[in-house]
């Protein structure tokens, strides 16, 4: 049974068939699935799917790219969206400099005010980093009491060890399938089982060999696949350990 950490069931890219592609991921062996939001208006929806669905569950947050629609009353949104019994994690938060440099001030503002929250409500995040390691690494680490999980991890074997050594979890996905994964392998050598959760950020970063295609939970055994070739184990070990770590992690 797999359990996808991070698939965004509330994209559009889902409209035309959401309802029947969710009510057949248990049967594929899907045991469950967390919904991250990335602002007021996907975090709602998010907590609805998870709603309808008691195998899925939902993060609340702001992501970086979506700086423009931060207010200041969206800190209060999430603390609100926060409450309810399905929401178990705060997220999807984090720096992007890929897409934007300009406003870093702003996503470092976003970022320390959600961790903050999360501290205040003992709930764990999901942190995005994209090409922006240094300063992710050095802002999550000023906060020695958070717990979480760097989704889709993408930094060095270096800083996935000092992430691992103050307790974090690392998220793997279609990435570590591809043929230039050098890096993600790197890092991903350097993570114990116990540490490892599986993703597949539905509806991107579909695994080979299915890349190019919308991604959904059903290709969460491409990623289980390959772990377990770099780890040495049984699909069926990898897929049970990093279950058991998300249900950990998000208290479920």
């Amino acid at each position: 049974m797999y359990f996808d950490s991070h698939a965004h069931y509330d994209s559009r890219q889902f409209d035309s068939d959401r309802e029947e592609l969710l009510a057949a991921l248990p049967e594929l062996g899907v045991e469950g699935v967390v919904d991250p939001g990335c602002d007021g208006e996907s975090s709602r929806l998010a907590l609805r799917i998870a709603e309808e669905h008691g195998f899925v569950y939902a993060a609340v947050g702001w992501h970086p790219q979506e700086w423009e629609s931060w207010t200041a009353e969206s800190l209060g949104e999430i603390r609100a969206l926060a409450a309810h019994p399905k929401a178990v994690a705060i997220g999807e938060i984090g720096l992007d400099y890929y897409w934007d440099r300009e406003h870093r001030e702003l996503q470092e503002e976003m970022l320390c005010a959600q961790l903050a929250l999360a501290l205040e409500l003992d709930m764990p995040v999901i942190i995005h980093d994209r090409d922006a390691h240094a300063d992710c690494l050095r802002i999550t680490l000023e906060y020695p009491g958070l717990r979480g999980v760097y989704h889709c991890f993408s930094g060095s074997a270096q800083m996935a060890r000092q992430l691992l050594d103050a307790g974090w979890y690392l998220g793997f996905d279609g990435p570590i399938t591809y043929k230039n994964a050098r890096r993600n392998l790197e890092a991903l050598a350097e993570c114990p089982l116990g540490r490892i959760l599986i993703e597949t950020d539905s509806p991107y970063l579909t695994p080979e060999p299915n890349r190019g295609r919308r991604n959904d939970s059903s290709q969460l055994r491409y990623v289980v696949r390959r772990i377990a070739e770099v780890k040495g184990l049984t699909e069926e070990a990898v897929a049970a350990a990093t279950a058991e770590n998300a249900r950990r992690l998000f208290n479920i």
